[in-house]
This record gives C-alpha cells, structure tokens and sequence, in this order.
C-alpha cells in the first residue's frame, strides 16, 4: 500500500491509504505501475479460476460486444445467457434446472431469498417468514444477504438500523473450535443436525422459509468444511419440515473444491437452491447467479407464472459470454479434476511445511481452496490479540516478496483471530504453486520473528 494520493476520487476502501495499481495481469501474475510482479494467490477472493488475460474469453467478449452489447430481460433473451443456463444446468444436475443471472454473489442470494418468500407465499404459506443461518458465515453486502450472514465486523455499524431481525443462527461447521476432544467426525455431524433441528422447533418449523449455508466457508473463518454426514442431515431436517435449503457456494463453488458443486462431496443433498459467482465468470467480467430445483420452479409456474424480481443487467449478455467462456475452458483443460488433484499436493506441502510451525493452529480445505488459522498458543488455540492484526501482516508481508493471499480477522469468534486464503487459479502450474507455498512460508517466517 502505498501513501492516499491527494487527487484520487475513487472511495476506496480505506480513505487512509491508497492501493498499488495494477498495470497488467497474465496468467498467475499481476505486474504493478512499480514493475513489480504479483503471484496471484488467492484469485482476488477466489475468483480468477482460470487465471488472468485467457484470450478465448477474451475473445468471446469482443465477439459479443460486435452483436449485442446489451439487452433488457423484460423483453429480451440472447443466445450467451441461453448457452450458459444450458451449459450450467445440462441434465438438470441433482434436480436443478433453471438459472437466474445476476453481477454479484450478494445479488445472487438476495434473489434466492426472495424467491424462497414468493415460493412460499404461492404455495399457501406466507406465514413462513424467517430465514435459519449460521453463525461465523458471509453471505454478501447487500441488506438482506448480510442479514444472513453473521460477519461481526462488517455488519456492525447497520445491525440495529438496517438488517433484516426474521434470522436466527446455528453453529458453523468449524471443527477446530466446535467439534469436542474425542468426538467423532459422526458424532459432530449428528450434534450440529440436533442443534440444527432444535433451532427449528424453537422458531416454529411452520414459520421457517429457508436453511442458508456455505458448503464449504469462505471469508469470515477460511475454508471451513462440513464433516461427513452433516449436509444429509441437514437436507433430511429440511424436509421433515418443509424448509427449502440455500446453499452459497459464491466462493467454493464452480470448482473451487476439486467438484463443480461443492455440495456433490457431501451426499445425497440436493439443494432447492445453489448460489453461485467469483468462479462462475473468473473474474472478466460481473457475474453470479442463482441456481433453481424444478421442485420451486413447478410451484412459481403453476401461481403466477413469474418472479416478482429483476437487475438492469440481469443476464447481461457480454458477462453471460464471458462466464459462458470459462466454463467451456475449465471443460477443455479438464481444470476441475485437475484442481482435486493439485490440491491433494497443495495441502500435503503446507501440512509439511507450516503446520509445524509455532503460530499456525489450523490448515483446512479443499480442491484449491485452503486457509491457515493463526493462533498465539496451539495448546490452547487462544487467538492473537485483535491489535496485532496478524492477518494483515501476513499480507502484507507476502506482498512485499511477491505474492497476494487473502487475510481475513475475526476468526475465533467475530472479535479476535487471523487466518488467511489460499485460492490460487485452478490452472496455475505446479510451479507456480510450489512457488506460491515457498513465498507464504518466508513472509510467516519474517512474521513469526518480528512477533518472537
């Protein structure tokens, strides 16, 4: 980070420093107005699923734009955003067969939880009106999708004057700090669904719109995942009532994982919604979108014929291209297998090299998709003091040798704990990921000594 600059007009997100410009990006890389080189590491936050500067997106954008730039959903369809449902939903995947098209993951789940509203409400039920959450999860900024999530420190300053109260939270699937000393992996997965099924008789299962989670847990704690079991109990949990279930896969989702769904590891699921964005355009142009089970889709078409909802650039075309683009180079290169197994080394090295380490208390993840926890004592796993902002000098540590991660704080419970992720690009090379864990392991150890 660089000094603010007097004369920017751009509200960045701190007012106290302005960022590095970015002069290029090409593959893994990003080259500054310095010269320097970046080794992109965490994909921005997990979005450059195939990297930066692929010219078959590239071109499938420039032949978009020569046809059609832009056209309003009310009246218009084009062939990009037909070809992408298509693409995305081909054989209607564990029930899935409609794709609402949206610029942002926070879009995507405000539209998922206003069409578990309109779905109850044209089923004959508007007395279901709350939404059952997790704690320690992010869901978007926009109003209603930071009511579902609980990030402590992002929805503070709008608790008690903007968020929705109709949500309640449960446990996080956060074995590190929830799951107890001797409890099986079974086990925790039974108590998470106990606790899970006594929130819904608590709130009044009659009054329950929806279940929202994250398959696997982006920012607020890395890279959390379910053990196994948990999700088909939750989906057995859900039916037993009546809930829909949302799962937001924004982040881990669109092969992030080592499986185009992340929610395919975990059973017989099958979601009555799927969030998807980051991956799903790789970071070219605004993209995410909601995916829909014909089970809801039967109920809208049978009421009013249509979703009471819509974006000016819903479905628009030059993204659907672009992400339409991605998804056929993930295809091509066959990246989504490729990142399972590059993942399975990717953890194996940071195990090796920084699980030992004195600070480090927890590596977790999949696919290409990793975070480390930080903690002042393993033993104990007590967090770093706040002020210390761990995290933070992880990054910019790692910045400084020539490589971006993503940092997150807050970790243990919304106040204290660092961790930070890994989500490099599911093509990069196996040298650029051996470089990736050689430069993270040097800035923890500039770290751990200036702490020592």
């Amino acid at each position: 980070m660089t000094d603010a600059a007097p004369d920017s007009k751009v509200l960045h997100r701190s007012l106290l420093e302005h960022p590095e410009t970015v002069t290029s990006a090409d593959g893994s890389y990003f080259t500054l107005s310095n010269g320097q080189r970046i080794l992109d590491g965490c994909g921005g936050a997990a979005v450059a699923a195939i990297g930066h500067g692929d010219a078959d997106v590239k071109a499938a954008v420039m032949e978009q734009m020569s046809k059609v730039a832009y056209a309003h959903t009310l009246a218009f369809t084009t062939s990009s955003a037909e070809e992408l449902a298509d693409t995305l939903l081909d054989g209607n995947p564990f029930g899935l067969c409609r794709a609402y098209f949206v610029a942002s993951g926070s879009e995507a789940v405000d539209a998922a939880m206003k069409l578990a509203r309109q779905y109850w409400v044209e089923a004959g039920q508007p007395h279901r009106r709350r939404f059952v959450a997790r704690r320690q999860a992010y869901h978007g900024s926009t109003i209603g999708s930071m009511s579902v999530g609980s990030h402590v420190g992002r929805q503070r300053p709008y608790k008690d004057a903007l968020l929705l109260n109709n949500v309640s939270y449960v446990s996080p699937t956060y074995a590190y700090r929830v799951q107890r000393p001797g409890e099986t992996e079974g086990a925790y997965a039974r108590r998470l669904v106990a606790e899970l099924e006594a929130e819904f008789e608590a709130v009044g299962p009659e009054t329950i719109m929806a279940f929202v989670a994250e398959t696997v847990g982006g920012a607020t704690v890395g890279c959390i995942t379910p053990p196994r079991g948990y999700f088909e109990g939750v989906r057995r949990a859900c039916d037993r009532h009546g809930i829909l279930l949302i799962l937001d896969e924004v982040m881990c989702g669109s092969g992030r994982t080592g499986t185009y769904f992340a929610f395919a590891q975990e059973g017989d699921v099958r979601p009555d919604m799927v969030t998807l964005g980051k991956g799903l355009g790789g970071g070219y142009t605004p993209m995410a979108g909601v995916l829909v089970h014909r089970r809801v889709v039967d109920v809208l078409a049978r009421g009013s014929g249509t979703f009471v909802h819509g974006h000016t650039y819903q479905a628009h075309p030059v993204c659907c291209a672009a992400a339409l683009a991605v998804q056929r180079v993930l295809k091509r290169d066959r990246l989504v297998a490729g990142c399972a197994e590059k993942g399975k080394w990717l953890e194996a090295r940071l195990r090796e090299r920084l699980g030992p380490r004195r600070y480090v208390g927890d590596i977790r993840g999949r696919g290409l998709f990793w975070a480390l926890e930080f903690v002042k004592d393993k033993e104990t796993k007590e967090p770093f003091a706040p002020r210390l902002c761990f995290a933070s000098v992880m990054r910019r540590e790692a910045h400084r040798l020539g490589l971006a991660i993503y940092p997150g704080s807050g970790t243990a419970d919304g106040q204290a704990g660092d961790h930070v992720v890994l989500a490099p690009p599911l093509n990069a090379t196996w040298d650029e990921l051996g470089i990736l864990v050689d430069l993270l392991e040097s800035a923890y150890d500039v770290v751990e000594k200036t702490l020592s």
